[in-house]
């Protein structure tokens, strides 16, 4: 039976470390046995599990834009009428 968890908690795990754990490590469990394509699972895991995000105290991110959105016009004519109204202009 594999374990789901490291004691890690999922929200600390590092996507992008995963994302490069799961392309590396995909390769090497095709063609192989049950066991040792578990082996290979397992020893994967643990390395997600190791590449954690350590905790930055008194590291804030706010949730927020960063500009004003622009006040443009929409679109309600065809791209080249619109093209030909600005090198007219």
């Amino acid at each position: 039976m594999l374990p789901t968890t490291f004691d890690r908690q999922p929200i600390r795990l590092s996507l992008q470390a995963t994302r490069q754990h799961l392309d590396n490590f995909s390769t090497k469990w095709v063609d192989k046995t049950r066991r040792k394509a578990l082996k290979i699972y397992r020893t994967m895991l643990e390395k997600v599990a190791d590449s954690y995000e350590k905790r930055r105290v008194g590291r804030v991110e706010p949730r927020v834009r960063k500009r004003r959105p622009k006040a443009y016009p929409l679109m309600q004519e065809p791209r080249e009428v619109l093209r030909a109204k600005m090198k007219s202009a």
